[in-house]
């Protein structure tokens, strides 16, 4: 049976979880309440849940590619807040991200109780979404020093070539992210390595990316850049959770 939930070593003891395709789809953008494709998604999101943290509340937000953060609240799934990113440090709580090649990020001050998972696509990258996670964090009682933070299945460089107008987005100090494209005035670039030094420069000193490709590994993940690339009307998500075990 193909694996269903990954998980980073970093993150080690945290009740975490990246899914794969396996898992099945566990997107709800665009689906009305009583369409015949909610059910199983509900299902898949259910069953990842229970695979991660048994019993735990399960929220979200809804993703605008931005760069703000939330504390997860009581929320329905049809009120979730406008933000890329949200932090607890309520046992019992499971925060849930949605990717379909953007970078998922979980992260943990075991010490503190405090958790914090974000989606840092290329424009919430930009846009500082990781220093707000941190931030965010630190409120709750973390400290950078002490987080430790996951990077998971995100398009890989080789598979996210780019062109001129996307690489003026940048500054100079960023050329290392961006490497040869398979034509003249486009590169390749690095999202996963943009995030990990987004971590690294928040004070973040344990970050792990997880060596897994979106776009390429088809049987594994889905990927939006792939469906968009062959023209199809839609495309699958992965969820990434991370949550506290409630107490006893």
């Amino acid at each position: 049976m193909a694996e269903q939930v990954l998980q980073a070593d970093v993150l080690a003891g945290v009740p975490h979880g990246f899914s794969t395709a396996a898992a099945g789809d566990m997107g709800l953008r665009g689906m009305a309440a009583d369409d015949a494709a909610l059910a199983p998604v509900l299902v898949a999101r259910t069953r990842m849940a229970g695979t991660v943290l048994p019993g735990a509340r399960l929220t979200g937000v809804w993703q605008v590619h931005g760069a703000a953060c939330v504390e997860a609240g009581d929320w329905g799934d049809d009120a979730r807040p406008q933000a890329d990113a949200l932090v607890t440090d309520r046992p019992g709580v499971l925060l849930s991200i949605l990717t379909a090649d953007c970078a998922p990020v979980l992260l943990a001050d075991c010490a503190a109780g405090v958790v914090g998972a974000a989606h840092a696509g290329w424009k919430g990258a930009v846009g500082g979404v990781v220093e707000a996670v941190l931030a965010s964090m630190e409120r709750l009682g973390a400290r950078r020093g002490r987080i430790a933070a996951a990077i998971g299945p995100t398009i890989g460089q080789p598979s996210y070539e780019v062109d001129a107008p996307f690489r003026e987005r940048f500054g100079a100090g960023d050329a290392r992210f961006f490497g040869p494209g398979t034509q003249a005035g486009h590169w390749q670039f690095d999202l996963p390595g943009f995030v990990a030094r987004a971590l690294a420069e928040g004070g973040v000193t344990q970050v792990e990316v997880l060596p897994y490709d979106t776009y390429a590994e088809e049987a594994r993940f889905f990927s939006f850049r792939r469906a968009t690339h062959r023209g199809e009307a839609d495309y699958g998500r992965q969820m990434s959770l991370i949550g506290l075990p409630a107490r006893a």
